[in-house]
């Protein structure tokens, strides 16, 4: 599946097979685009030379798509190139079939599962929408939804450290966004998902360390996403890097070359041994 080496149910009694429709069934595994998702699965892919260590990789698609090439397999491809065990998440999307809790029910359980598997120091990697989701596991879950409960509750779904791209943490949010009078995203949970998920508002105390980048010319997300992001962390006395290109294109992901941007993976791969997530 997708090329992994293992795939599992993230929930108990549902088999992977058939559970998302590709957009393009002929399009290689870097390049795979999920459609639609009717039941949550969790590939695995496995190191060469395990360093220990594993991540959690949640790409974007903007919550109607899933790009799960260019920002899941080849950021796992990536990752176990780095001794990581890396997970690659293909999530519900928030619609009418699922409601507005379903990605972020659908990653905390994939934590839950991933540490439940004896992978007990776990990472995020998350990019675009899946950078949103990503600093959802570092923030407070509301209140008022009733979240799904699975296997494997007694573990934590805090990650250890992050990794955020391009991501849109609040400008989607009724009442923060930066375009004035921007109408509500379709469909009407995906808005309603934004509007109660704002992690740089809702970070909980003590949040793991952050490497965050982003371009400054995005003109898909804009860059106040990251100075609110990183902001966040410094409120909170944690560590966070920064990193703001010039000029890159929205979706720069892994495979944007001949631009400065192109180095972040070298700039991420250093602050994870500066932090002591990689040996």
């Amino acid at each position: 599946m997708l090329g992994a080496d293992a795939a599992w149910p993230v929930w108990d009694g549902e088999a992977p097979a058939g559970a998302f429709t590709l957009q393009d069934g002929a399009a290689t595994p870097e390049q795979a685009v999920v459609a639609a998702v009717a039941h949550p699965v969790l590939l695995g892919f496995t190191p060469a030379q395990p360093n220990g260590r594993a991540m959690l990789v949640l790409g974007g698609g903007g919550y109607t798509a899933l790009m799960a090439g260019r920002e899941g397999v080849a950021v796992a491809r990536w990752l176990t190139g780095l001794g990581y065990h890396a997970y690659v998440l293909i999530h519900r999307f928030p619609d009418a079939d699922h409601g507005p809790a379903a990605p972020l029910d659908d990653a905390r359980q994939a934590m839950r599962l991933i540490r439940g598997m004896g992978q007990a120091e776990l990472g995020v990697v998350g990019l675009s929408s899946g950078g949103h989701l990503a600093a959802c596991l570092a923030a407070d879950y509301p209140a008022e939804w009733t979240e799904r409960t699975g296997p494997h509750a007694e573990h934590d779904t805090r990650p250890d450290v992050l990794v955020i791209g391009y991501a849109p943490i609040s400008t989607n949010a009724a009442g923060r966004t930066i375009i004035a009078d921007k109408p509500p995203l379709p469909p009407v949970e995906k808005q309603a998902m934004y509007d109660r998920l704002q992690p740089d508002a809702q970070l909980r105390a003590g949040p793991p360390p952050c490497f965050i980048t982003y371009a400054g010319n995005d003109p898909v997300v804009p860059v106040e996403n990251a100075r609110r992001l990183h902001a966040a962390w410094e409120r909170a006395g944690a560590n966070a890097e920064l990193h703001v290109f010039a000029d890159a294109p929205h979706g720069f992901a892994l495979d944007t070359q001949d631009l400065p941007v192109a180095i972040w993976p070298q700039l991420c791969e250093a602050w994870l041994r500066q932090v002591g997530f990689l040996k």
